[in-house]
């Protein structure tokens, strides 16, 4: 790295051009700040870049605190600033997307928990709880699945929602194929729910299912008509 004249060096670039003139190698780079003794920084960010089967920036989230562990050149310090900027960049993307939640809007829904759910690679769970005049009291999270099904009793939910006395419930979970529609298994969930929810007085408002920058609403598309 020595060897680059200081314009092209990452952590002086940012410096004196600010982190937006970064390319994505350069970026990783610069937070990494040294390589090894075998490759320079931007050899290792380039490295970790292709490493997991999506590649790329978006790849990074593939990978777990062992697979990085088990790349070499990078270590315990190197894998912890990794993992906290990979879950500061999600936590971000959600707090923007929160000033803008409306209950009665699923993209509104469907954009605040994407960034939370599209990269899990197992299913997970969630009720959000609305009080009667549709405003946000919590969100529960229920249950953590297989990587093909979800374990939701709409027992545990209904309990979660009558401690907090809300009014309405939404239920979410996400895909880990990437591919939101719902399966025989999602829509029978959604069924016994509303019959729950009549029989409880507290209505289920949707069933919104996460993939990969998408969603289903399966109010949306008439499964609750």
């Amino acid at each position: 790295m020595k060897d680059l004249p200081p314009e092209q060096r990452p952590y002086e670039k940012c410096m004196t051009l600010g982190a937006c003139a970064l390319s994505d190698n350069e970026l990783l780079a610069a937070i990494l700040r040294s390589g090894s003794k075998e490759e320079t920084s931007l050899e290792l960010a380039s490295k970790l870049l292709q490493y997991s089967e999506e590649g790329g920036l978006l790849g990074l989230w593939e990978l777990s605190f062992a697979d990085l562990l088990s790349i070499r050149g990078i270590g315990k310090v190197k894998a912890v600033q990794l993992q906290c900027i990979l879950e500061l960049s999600k936590r971000i993307a959600g707090a923007s997307a929160k000033k803008k939640l409306a209950m009665n809007n699923p993209q509104s829904i469907a954009d605040y928990y994407m960034e939370l759910l599209r990269h899990e690679h197992q299913e997970m769970f969630y009720a959000i709880m609305l009080n009667g005049s549709n405003h946000f009291i919590k969100d529960c999270f229920i249950s953590k699945g297989t990587v093909n099904a979800s374990l939701a009793s709409p027992r545990e939910v209904f309990i979660e929602a009558l401690k907090c006395q809300a009014v309405y419930l939404i239920l979410l979970h996400n895909h880990p194929s990437g591919d939101p529609t719902p399966s025989r298994e999602d829509i029978q969930t959604t069924r016994q729910f509303c019959q729950a929810g009549i029989l409880l007085d507290m209505p289920l408002l949707d069933h919104i299912i996460i993939g990969n920058k998408q969603y289903y609403s399966l109010r949306s598309h008439g499964y609750f008509d």
